[in-house]
C-alpha cells in the first residue's frame, strides 16, 4: 500500500490521541449498535469495502445530503439532487470503534479528490461523513486537521463534514452488489475487486473471518 495507509493507521488505529469510549450496551444489557454514514464515491465500492469488516453488522447502500426527497438512483446519476451515493454503516462499538471506520475511510478512496473517485465523476461521487452527533463530528474534524497538518497527501483533504439529516436507501438491485454480481459484472472485476484487494491487505486483522 502507498505511504498514506500506513499514516492513516498510525494515527487513527493505534493513534496519538486516546478519545473516551462510548458506552456498548442499552440498559437491559443488550449490545447497542450505532450507525456511520459515509460516501467514498461509487456505493458500490464504498459497501463492498465495509462489508468485510469486523463488528460491521450491516451496509446499506443509497443517497445522502440532497434536497430531493426519496430520489432514484437514476435522478441522483444526473447530479442535480444534490445527493452523494453513501452507506449506512451500522456496526457494534464493542468489536470496532468509530476511529476505526475513519481509518478505513480514509484508505478505502482518496478524500482529495472534489466531486469525484477516478473515471467516477460528479457531485455524487464526493468525499463526505454525514455525522449522527456531536461526537461524530469531533472525531471527523479532529483526523481531518491531523492528516492535513502533517501533509499526508500531497493535496488538501476535501472531504465534506455534514450533519446527517435524511438517508435514502437505493433500489433493490444496489444492495450488497459486489457480492451479487462479482461473477458477472466487469465492474466488479476490474474496479472493485483490485480495491478491495488492496483494503483488505490493510485491515487483515480487521477482518471478519
Amino acid at each position: 500500500m502507498k505511504k498514506i495507509s500506513i499514516q492513516i493507521i498510525l494515527l487513527l488505529i493505534t493513534g496519538y490521541t486516546a478519545m473516551a469510549a462510548t458506552p456498548n450496551t442499552s440498559t437491559d444489557g443488550k449490545a447497542r449498535l450505532d450507525t456511520a454514514t459515509f460516501a467514498t464515491g461509487c456505493f458500490w465500492c464504498t459497501e463492498a469495502k465495509f462489508q468485510q469488516l469486523k463488528g460491521v453488522k450491516k451496509v446499506i447502500s443509497g443517497f445522502s445530503g440532497g434536497t430531493v426527497a426519496n430520489p432514484t438512483y437514476n435522478q441522483v446519476c444526473t447530479g442535480t439532487t444534490g445527493h452523494a451515493e453513501a452507506c449506512n454503516i451500522i456496526y457494534d462499538p464493542a468489536q470496532i470503534t468509530y476511529d476505526e471506520l475513519l481509518a478505513a475511510f480514509f484508505v478505502a478512496h482518496d478524500p482529495t479528490q472534489l466531486n469525484r473517485q477516478g473515471n467516477d465523476v460528479g457531485t455524487q461521487y464526493r468525499s463526505a461523513i454525514f455525522y449522527h452527533n456531536a461526537a461524530q463530528k469531533q472525531k471527523a474534524n479532529y483526523y481531518i486537521g491531523k492528516l492535513n497538518a502533517e501533509h499526508a497527501y500531497k493535496n488538501k483533504i476535501v472531504t465534506q463534514v455534514a450533519p446527517y439529516k435524511a438517508f435514502y436507501k437505493a433500489e433493490d438491485y444496489h444492495q450488497n452488489y459486489y457480492n451479487l454480481n462479482k461473477g458477472s459484472n466487469p465492474y466488479c472485476k476490474y474496479v472493485i475487486q483490485p480495491e478491495l484487494e488492496k483494503f483488505r491487505k490493510v485491515f487483515k486483522n480487521k477482518l471478519k473471518n
